[in-house]
């Protein structure tokens, strides 16, 4: 009750002193001339945001870089040591396993989770718009809670039990009932089970998120190009590939790269289903282990910069490409 209160009083302070410095710049503001005023009104309300995400984004980035080039001491003192933390990160057998990690989740989690998003919004579309909202509403349910708390959800799906003892998981339910022994499932690390697993969950996550856009997009598709195209004698693969495609698909590529971001960065999941161990380890989770576990600052930011300079040019990509789409709009 306590934590509810303070959190309430911090919203409540907040917000209102976001309205204060508002109100107290727009005053300040209409004292000016006119012709100044017309002027910096744009910046004046713009400047408090610009602010914070230097503050809490830059700023750290910035940071960030400067350690990962330093070795922090026992008493928080830091030595330049140039390019040794990346060496050592990129002479370390577990940290090359986990750069093939992220791009196995790079390669898969996306590509999945927009098709599986594209097909669902397509068949939804198809059905009667009662069904149609179970089934959407199913389907983007996932999407309502975080990465930790799915994980612990999948986690009881991927429950062990020793031989002979309640089988509590689903899939070692299913499994010794098909005659197979009970498997840690977690733990199996031939040929990325258990991180294909993993990636299960993200998908299971995401695919709502996918299913929305995308279905949206394809509503906004003109009946009178599907129309043109039933007239001609296409098919339903022929209008869906051939008409609907090429006309969503500026949509269905920042669905694309939204849902490769968030595979880039991956995080939740791991740490929660299985700490980083048995070969499931990624980028962002090194960076925890290293940083908050083990205390090693620079190996910890060094990998933060690695994750960055992976993510930025997407970002850049993404920018251009939206603006390009609001262009052509």
């Amino acid at each position: 009750m306590k934590d509810l209160l303070v959190a309430a009083q911090s919203v409540f302070i907040g917000i209102s002193v976001t309205v204060f410095i508002y109100w107290l710049l727009n005053k300040i503001v209409k004292f000016l001339p006119r012709k100044t005023a017309k002027v910096l009104t744009p910046y004046v309300f713009i400047g408090p945001v610009v602010l914070l995400i230097g503050g809490f984004l830059i700023f750290p980035a910035l940071q960030s870089i400067r350690l990962s080039f330093m070795e922090e001491d026992i008493d928080g003192s830091t030595t330049w040591v140039g390019l040794a933390n990346y060496k050592g990160l990129f002479g370390d057998e577990n940290f090359i396993q986990m750069l093939g990690n992220n791009a196995l989740w790079v390669a898969l989690a996306p590509l999945v989770t927009v098709s599986f998003g594209l097909l669902i919004a397509q068949l939804a579309n198809q059905v009667k718009p009662k069904l149609e909202s179970i089934i959407k509403s199913t389907i983007f349910m996932p999407m309502t809670i975080s990465f930790v708390a799915a994980a612990s959800i999948w986690r009881l799906q991927f429950a062990y039990a020793p031989d002979g003892q309640r089988q509590v998981g689903l899939f070692n339910a299913i499994w010794t009932a098909l005659g197979g022994k009970a498997q840690t499932w977690m733990q199996i690390d031939a040929f990325k089970i258990n991180t294909l697993f993993l990636i299960v969950i993200f998908i299971w996550l995401n695919a709502g998120f996918a299913m929305v856009l995308l279905s949206a997009a394809i509503k906004a598709v003109p009946e009178d190009t599907l129309e043109a195209g039933r007239v001609d004698g296409a098919n339903r693969n022929q209008i869906f590939f051939r008409i609907i495609m090429p006309q969503i698909w500026p949509m269905v590529l920042a669905v694309f790269i939204t849902v490769l971001i968030g595979a880039m960065k991956i995080f939740g999941i791991v740490l929660a289903m299985t700490g980083g161990n048995f070969g499931t380890n990624v980028l962002a989770q090194n960076f925890y282990l290293e940083y908050f576990s083990y205390g090693n600052t620079g190996p910890a930011m060094a990998t933060v910069v690695i994750l960055m300079m992976a993510i930025i040019p997407v970002m850049i990509y993404q920018i251009r490409h939206y603006k390009k789409t609001e262009a052509n709009n």
